[in-house]
């Protein structure tokens, strides 16, 4: 309906630039003014001290209707922090006089303070001017509408001001940032960075402990997670965020009224928290959706927000209108209407909505001619808001259109440069290829010639040769002869020799092959041998394993027998004992006199507490659970009985079967039993998690959140419950890692298969 009028997403870029502007106290009226005017009589002036708070104090005339008074403070003080020779004092009170200038609309005035304010920017080191400059730039560059130079300016100032050491002032200005940060993301519908941004401001506030910038963190974080869940209603945890932020922000001026100088921001809150709830809530909620509107409307009375209370009183209306109760419907409405007509801020879409809504009423309780006329009103206001549409429309065209003509020009312009460009290019190319065919005729003339003079001297080189052929013709005919004399001999010599080659070869194969056999023969002895001693190794080790298993099993079995047959002494001759004590006492208890019958009870009581601890250690010798109902519940049991006011002991089972025999649980139960008096007894530990958890293997883990050790410490391998878990792992073919920290905590983990 119309109420989305006061969440509408310019509205609260605006609420938050007035919010993040310079410093939140500055705006709390006459008595701040008071204060740093006091405070700059005080000081000395061309100090440091003088500077600081003539920054502050001409922030303040300007926000109080004193605009000459606080441009002559800033230029009295500007003219003595140039002669310093720090220029940090210079680049502060030039960026004040920036955005000061730029809010009177003055744009050569500021750009000439921007200009000198980072000039003396690169005059000094410090760290948090630097940034308060380039935030000055950044919030100049929002104005211009100019958002990417202005998110490169944020976030350069918030890297100076995370180098700058700390101060009273820095954490002030880096919230101021992160919000405008969060501003520019939130009007590019940038959530992720919003979110990003807005939980560094609340960082940055908790950190302050000042409850307005609390106050405001919370509102925008409420806001945002508002604007991702309208993009995503099915998404509810988006819309539960919101909620959660909106109450915090509510609480937070709750309780710091009289520190958070916005109360108007209060009926903002309110007003989104009624939306949010009878939009998007169950109808069980519309009680507190109620709730915060009528407290939007209280708040905007008391601050004279009329935008608020015209939102307000909509969500009312609404309200009413599912109650049917149309005569209070449009009450609100027309209160509603009332208010918006008078407001600077006349919202057209939100006038349609309230005809619309008011014409509804009228028909429904049939009043036609009341409906007629609010009909009537809709589609004038509606015709209105069209043409200014469409002026607005031709406007954005026009401009647009200039700007494309003005394009196209310049590119027409540049393609001329560019076509005279090649055609200098060309001329110039074929002056050098004519130069290059000038160079290439002579070259060819003087081949010429040297070609000539070549073929001059092949021919007297062929009558040569031709002489010299003559007399090799008679050489080579007595050389052929000698070769076919050559010949013969070497047939005859190689006839011989393939013939010796034969017998070797016959013998070289011969040998090779019985040492290729004799190898083998050897190679397979070996092998043989190898088998057999380490089948050898395999038995002796198998029959070491049985044996330590044998033992270690005797040893178990008397440990468990022994452990069974002291349960049951116990548990039958001195609990018994103990017991029949207890009840000869108390028969006792009713005989005696009033004077002994205190030391008496006190005696019972020890005697109540001795059983309970010998009913205690019978249990842990011998856990009748385990026996009756398996692992899981003696574990269950066991946790319950060993946690206390100081100490939490917590078992999980996952995906556990119950598939293990009554001999194994056993095992394993001593084995974390053990892990955790060891947890109890040296860890000072809070807190015991036992888990588990059995898949392809069985897997235990026991942490602790006690003060740990360190485990390449050479007397832990001399602990002897350590080696009674070892030994017990070791018979369940499992396997114990142990990762312990100083001041971390403990995590003992074992693993034994599945049989």
């Amino acid at each position: 309906m119309y109420n989305q009028f006061f969440t509408h997403k310019n509205y609260f870029l605006k609420l938050l630039l007035c919010c993040t502007f310079f410093i939140c106290s500055i705006l709390n009226g006459q008595e701040v003014l008071k204060n740093f005017e006091a405070q700059y009589s005080k000081s000395t002036p061309n100090t440091p001290q003088r500077f600081e708070i003539a920054g502050k104090y001409a922030q303040a005339l300007f926000f109080n209707d004193q605009q000459e008074k606080a441009f002559n403070i800033l230029n009295q003080n500007i003219q003595l922090a140039e002669q310093k020779s720090d220029g940090k004092y210079a680049a502060y009170l030039y960026s004040i006089s920036a955005m000061n200038n730029r809010l009177e609309n003055n744009l050569n005035a500021s750009n000439h303070s921007l200009e000198k304010a980072k000039k003396y920017s690169n005059q000094t080191t410090d760290q948090e001017i630097k940034g308060y400059v380039s935030y000055c730039e950044g919030w100049l560059n929002v104005r211009n509408n100019e958002e990417s130079k202005a998110v490169k300016n944020f976030i350069e100032a918030a890297k100076h001001y995370e180098k700058a050491p700390k101060s009273a002032t820095i954490l002030g200005r880096l919230s101021a940032t992160y919000k405008e940060l969060t501003s520019i993301y939130a009007n590019w519908d940038d959530y992720e960075l919003q979110e990003k941004y807005s939980k560094l401001s609340l960082e940055v506030a908790i950190k302050q402990n000042n409850p307005n910038a609390i106050f405001d963190a919370y509102m925008m974080m409420g806001y945002l997670y508002e604007q991702q869940f309208t993009l995503n209603q099915k998404n509810i945890y988006l819309r539960d965020l919101s909620e959660k932020y909106y109450v915090l922000a509510i609480n937070t001026y709750n309780k710091n009224k009289a520190e958070i100088p916005f109360p108007s921001n209060l009926s903002f809150v309110a007003n989104n928290l009624a939306n949010l709830y009878l939009r998007f809530y169950p109808k069980v909620y519309r009680d507190k959706a109620l709730y915060y509107a009528e407290l939007a409307k209280n708040v905007s009375l008391e601050t004279d927000q009329a935008n608020h209370l015209a939102s307000s009183y909509g969500l009312m209306a609404e309200i009413a209108l599912e109650k049917n109760d149309y005569k209070t419907a449009k009450s609100y409405l027309l209160n509603s209407l009332k208010i918006i007509n008078e407001s600077a801020l006349n919202d057209q879409q939100t006038v349609l909505s309230i005809y619309e809504s008011l014409s509804d009423i009228n028909e429904k309780e049939g009043n036609f001619a009341e409906a007629l006329r609010y009909h009537k009103m809709y589609v004038t206001t509606y015709k209105s808001i069209y043409d200014q549409e469409k002026i607005q429309l031709s406007k954005r065209l026009e401009a647009q259109f200039e700007k494309e003509r003005q394009q196209q020009q310049m590119i027409r312009l540049q393609l001329e440069s560019e076509k005279k460009e090649q055609q200098i290019q060309l001329m110039h190319s074929l002056g050098i290829q004519q130069e290059q065919e000038l160079t290439n005729s002579k070259l060819s003339e003087e081949f010429q010639r040297k070609k000539l003079k070549l073929s001059q001297l092949e021919s007297d080189k062929r009558a040569q040769e031709l002489t010299i052929s003559k007399q090799d013709l008679r050489l080579s005919k007595l050389e052929n002869k000698n070769r076919k004399l050559d010949l013969v001999h070497y047939i005859q010599e190689l006839n011989y020799k393939n013939k010796i080659n034969k017998y070797y070869i016959v013998l070289i194969v011969f040998f090779v092959i019985l040492l290729l056999f004799l190898f083998y023969f050897l190679k397979q002895r070996t092998k043989s041998m190898k088998q057999r001693e380490e089948l050898y190794n395999l038995e002796l080790e198998k029959e070491r394993q049985n044996s330590k298993i044998s033992t270690l099993t005797a040893l178990l079995d008397g440990q468990e027998l022994e452990r069974a047959r002291l349960a049951r002494d116990l548990h039958d001759g001195l609990g018994g004992l103990l017991s029949g004590t207890k009840i000869q006492l108390t028969h006792l208890n009713d005989k005696i006199n009033e004077q002994v019958k205190p030391d008496l009870d006190k005696s019972i009581h020890q005697l109540d507490g001795a059983v309970d601890e010998l009913r205690r250690v019978a249990h842990n010798l011998m856990p009748d659970l385990l026996i009756k109902y398996g692992l899981e519940e003696a574990l269950k049991e066991y946790a319950i009985r060993m946690s206390n006011d100081q100490l939490d002991v917590d078992v999980q089972f996952l995906s556990y079967t119950d598939s293990l025999n009554k001999e194994t649980q056993l095992f394993v139960y001593r084995i974390i039993q053990e892990l955790v008096n060891n947890a109890i007894k040296h860890a000072n530990a809070s807190q015991i998690i036992i888990q588990f958890v059995e898949d392809s293997n069985y897997t235990i883990t026991v942490e602790d959140d006690g003060k740990g050790f360190d485990i390449n410490d050479l007397k832990l391998n001399q602990s002897a419950g350590l080696h009674n878990i070892q030994s017990r792992v070791e018979f369940l073919k499992g396997t114990l890692n142990i990762h312990s920290e100083e001041n971390l905590g403990t995590s003992i983990e074992f693993q034994f298969p599945k049989i």
